[in-house]
């Protein structure tokens, strides 16, 4: 324990030291070729397993987060959203968007064991410690689906009544916020009973796609469609915070240690880093230069490395209202690391 307060120290100095420089406290890692075809969407860290899982289309790229090489694969999961891991069971689950299934995976041997059914469009996945359970949030299914991971079957279909994006679970607390993005609230489900017990409204915050958590403050981090950051109590539900981040942000992770909260912000091409100053401030301390379009991201909370998806796309003709075309085999994985 002692060793572990030390660790932390340091970092707390480090940290601090690098909010006070104009640059920040991150400075741009390697960076992670994968190439192939199609779109992608959510990444997670294993940090135990020293893994970083990339959805891109119809797989799930594993890769080595020490040496930063592809290590395997996870084949035929249609238009896959996300991948999280689950080693207190050995295993991982991937929400195939386009079958409307959770795969589940060995993790060991990254060979899928089964699938289960899930509402329309399961996008949003994580694990529930408490209870062993996978939620996945639906999103043409405007509902979230509770699955046993112990025997595979589905428990409860949890209705919502608009498009569930990000998710965060209390387990202490016995509670799931869901970040629901068409109806710009924050919807509460009881874990014991598998219903929605409060909603939220989320103002300032308009469309909220990111969501993060600190258990310790309880405080959420909604990262908001109208270039918002908003910090809420997630005891009440109250707005406490907000600060300007870019546009189009997507994804948002909070770093219990360092108290860094990120947001990636795709259309501006950035990543926007604040502090949780206390539990009713923040302070925006570093915005990093990403690309356009890298709009998905991951925190490794042991070595605190941010990961983003990105590419590259070819050059369109001015006033062109076609969906840009990504260049062939510019898929990769850029990293940013604490300096």
């Amino acid at each position: 324990m002692r060793h572990a307060l030390t660790v932390a120290a340091i970092l707390s100095v480090v940290v601090v030291g690098g909010l006070q420089g104009q640059e920040g406290p991150y400075r741009p890692g390697p960076v992670i070729p994968i190439g192939g075809e199609g779109g992608w969407d959510y990444l997670s860290v294993d940090p135990a397993a020293h893994r970083l899982y990339v959805s891109h289309a119809t797989h799930v790229v594993a890769i080595d987060t020490q040496t930063n090489k592809v290590v395997g694969d996870i084949p035929d999961t249609p238009g896959v959203h996300g991948f999280i891991a689950a080693p207190e069971i050995g295993k991982g689950f991937t929400s195939n968007g386009r079958e409307n299934k959770v795969s589940v995976v060995d993790l060991k041997t990254l060979k899928t064991i089964q699938k289960i059914d899930t509402g329309e469009n399961p996008d949003w996945i994580f694990y529930e410690p408490s209870k062993k359970e996978v939620y996945t949030m639906n999103g043409r299914g405007k509902s979230a689906t509770v699955i046993d991971t112990t025997t595979g079957k589905v428990v409860a279909t949890i209705p919502l009544a608009g498009k569930p994006e990000t998710a965060q679970a209390d387990s202490k607390a016995g509670k799931v916020y869901v970040n629901m993005e068409d109806l710009n609230s924050i919807k509460v489900i009881d874990i014991a009973t598998h219903t929605v017990s409060a909603t939220w409204p989320a103002a300032p915050c308009e469309a909220a796609t990111g969501l993060a958590f600190d258990t310790a403050t309880h405080r959420l981090f909604l990262g908001c469609d109208n270039k918002l950051l908003v910090m809420m109590d997630s005891t009440n539900g109250k707005v406490v915070y907000s600060v300007p981040v870019g546009e189009g942000v997507d994804s948002t992770w909070f770093d219990p240690t360092t108290k860094l909260v990120f947001t990636s912000n795709g259309g501006a091409g950035t990543v926007s880093v604040a502090h949780e100053d206390s539990a009713s401030v923040l302070k925006i301390v570093q915005t990093i230069k990403t690309v356009r379009g890298a709009r998905t991201m991951a925190l490794d909370p042991v070595t605190h490395t941010i990961y983003l998806a990105a590419t590259d796309y070819e050059p369109q003709a001015p006033g062109s209202k076609d969906r840009p075309k990504a260049v062939a085999g510019a898929f990769r994985v850029l990293t940013y690391q604490m300096k």
